[in-house]
């Protein structure tokens, strides 16, 4: 299978050489040429198997440069070694009117573990493929999971280094003391003085310049990212759909063939993406429901077709949706309209002007594929505590944005398919909304105290890794302007 720019160069590029690239030459994305089709049949397959086969098996049909062999290599070092507190990896909880695909349970407790703990093994082996010498840059916009998923992800990988942008203040008290500890002789954390898009914007430029290439590749370097623009981070969110769904046939919770509902909650639209991308291949998913927090952008374009950035910016309680600028929409673009020009011209619009509306037949497909709604910090946190009151179960504040845009949606339509809530982080990372939610006190309590304090409301024990930060260092200290941000890649290409 081959892949394509989302812009309509005439580049076309094997995995591989996507995942390596990251970005396409004419800064579009890549796509498959073509989605593999998957009938009842292989879906029944995965059901006994185990995450790691059924990886695989999702894997194989989109990775067909990597040998079957390859491919489970990768998958055993990326699911492997302990490094997933679940057997399951990412298990689906029956709280009876939502089943919850849980998808926190790896070595940083985000379900960005899910993708980047296999990019760094995909990339990897796509260097050794490909006999790629010259060492890769890896270069992260995050809005807090991102960063430190990629971080231990491609800690100490050979031939390749990483270097993490995050907007300073803009992150959880936890989230900011994941990357700035984060070890490795390999990766650098920065700081931008600014919000999210402003790194991801930055980021982008730094792609787009090719004077800059120029001068990366007199020092023997490529840039490549671990966003979700990377095709190589979001396959691998594809398996997690499929297996939910055969864990619930597993479990004798659906009917064969039986079509369910997705809620979940997203920023970037990768997630989502990833699900829609599930959907087209075969698996019976009836309605995708879009969460979104007050920063809106996406609820509003999936219900008008207009697309509008062109507004506050609110810093909220789930900090890894706080985005305005939503980079995986243009891979959607692309799958709906099956016209290039078209999708460039409107991410020509969204950069110049800062929007772009899509025409009414697009709008049309957007609104029978999608749902969306959005919640504020207030109805987020009364989910939360109305969910524990009710199951004793913690939702963190992404998660209840999710749970309570999935009730929504039911009281909306009525529709009584199945409900899947897409749980993105472990309740722990976001200790202080979560108590704060559940009326329980947190004055004069630092991060590690508030650890604590949720543990004993909580089932699950407090993650190792979040466990650990209290008596880890930070390692990193750097801040810069978005303007300065490429000066602060060289600074850190000269240390390696």
């Amino acid at each position: 299978m081959n892949y394509s720019s989302t812009r309509g160069n005439s580049e076309q590029v094997t995995s591989a050489e996507a995942i390596i690239k990251g970005l396409a030459g004419d800064e579009g994305l890549f796509v498959p040429d073509s989605l593999p089709p998957v009938d009842e049949a292989f879906i029944e397959e995965l059901v006994p198997l185990s995450y790691e086969r059924r990886a695989e098996k999702v894997l194989g049909l989109f990775l067909t440069d990597y040998t079957p062999a390859e491919i489970h290599d990768c998958v055993a070092k990326a699911y492997g070694n302990g490094k997933f507190d679940c057997e399951a990896k990412a298990p689906v909880t029956d709280l009876g009117t939502m089943q919850v695909l849980e998808l926190w349970h790896g070595p940083t407790s985000a379900f960005k573990d899910m993708a980047l703990q296999l990019l760094p093994q995909l990339m990897s082996t796509a260097l050794k493929k490909t006999g790629e010498k010259s060492q890769v840059l890896i270069l992260v916009a995050t809005s807090g999971d991102t960063g430190k998923a990629a971080l231990e992800g491609f800690k100490d990988v050979p031939q390749i280094s990483i270097m993490v942008f995050y907007p300073e203040g803009g992150v959880s008290r936890i989230q900011q003391l994941q990357m700035v500890t984060q070890e490795g002789a390999n990766v650098n954390v920065t700081a931008v003085k600014g919000n999210f898009d402003d790194a991801q914007s930055g980021v982008k430029e730094i792609f787009a310049d090719s004077d800059f290439a120029r001068q990366l590749a007199g020092q023997n370097v490529k840039l490549s990212s671990a966003n979700s623009i990377n095709w190589g981070r979001l396959v691998p969110q594809i398996v997690y759909y499929f297996s939910a769904y055969a864990d619930l046939r597993k479990a004798g919770r659906i009917a064969k063939g039986e079509t369910i509902n997705f809620t979940v909650p997203t920023g970037n639209f990768g997630n989502i993406l990833a699900a829609f991308y599930a959907q087209q291949m075969g698996l019976p998913i009836h309605k995708l429901v879009c969460a979104s927090n007050a920063n809106n952008v996406l609820t509003d374009f999936l219900n008008s077709g207009r697309y509008d950035r062109n507004r506050q910016f609110f810093k909220t309680v789930t900090p890894s949706m706080d985005i305005l600028i939503s980079s995986n929409l243009e891979r959607l673009l692309y799958h709906l309209t099956g016209d290039t020009s078209k999708v460039a011209g409107w991410m020509g619009e969204l950069k110049t002007q800062g929007v772009y509306e899509t025409d009414s037949a697009t709008r049309q497909q957007l609104q029978d594929k999608f749902w969306a709604d959005w919640v504020d910090d207030k109805d987020t946190k009364a989910c939360i505590n109305r969910v524990y009151q009710q199951h004793k179960y913690i939702l963190d504040t992404h998660t209840a944005v999710a749970w309570q845009v999935a009730e929504n949606y039911q009281q909306a339509t009525g529709d009584r398919h199945k409900m899947v809530v897409v749980s993105t982080a472990s309740p722990y990372k976001f200790n202080g909304s979560v108590l704060e939610a559940l009326a329980v006190g947190t004055d004069g309590l630092d991060e590690f105290a508030l650890l604590d304090k949720l543990q004993e409301l909580n089932t699950n024990p407090i993650p190792k890794g979040l466990g650990e930060l209290k008596h880890k260092t930070p390692r990193h200290q750097d801040t810069c302007a978005k303007s300065a941000m490429k000066k602060a890649v060289f600074a850190f290409i000269g240390q390696q």
